[in-house]
């Protein structure tokens, strides 16, 4: 496999996701951003690579990632104090999706 093909293949799956991008029930209800909106957008930012444009649409993403990867790990290679490591990234994660859901909040108030 080439890295042509590997880069082309990339394009491809960006581009099908950017068009198939899942619309938010809570933002289509009540027409305010839900805590994950956002999400998928940075997504597809980081897989361009583009970091600054990830953290834009979403900062809690690479935290989450964090969490998504270290559960998996956690669950196939039980480790001692697992539950324990896991509850504080939860909770750190949590505040984090807290914190910076808040801070968008009021930042389309003062506009």
């Amino acid at each position: 496999m080439s890295i042509t093909f590997i880069f082309c293949s990339l394009i491809n799956v960006i581009d099908w996701l950017q068009n198939h991008l899942i619309p938010c029930p809570f933002k289509a209800l009540t027409g305010i951003d839900c805590p994950g909106c956002g999400f998928q957008r940075s997504i597809i930012a980081l897989l361009q690579g583009d970091f600054s444009k990830s953290w834009h649409h979403y900062p809690p993403t690479i935290p989450l990632l964090i969490l998504f990867v270290t559960a998996g790990i956690t669950y196939r290679f039980p480790i001692k104090n697992n539950s324990f490591i896991m509850k504080m990234l939860i909770i750190a994660v949590g505040n984090f999706v807290l914190i910076s859901y808040l801070v968008k909040m009021l930042a389309l108030v003062k506009h």
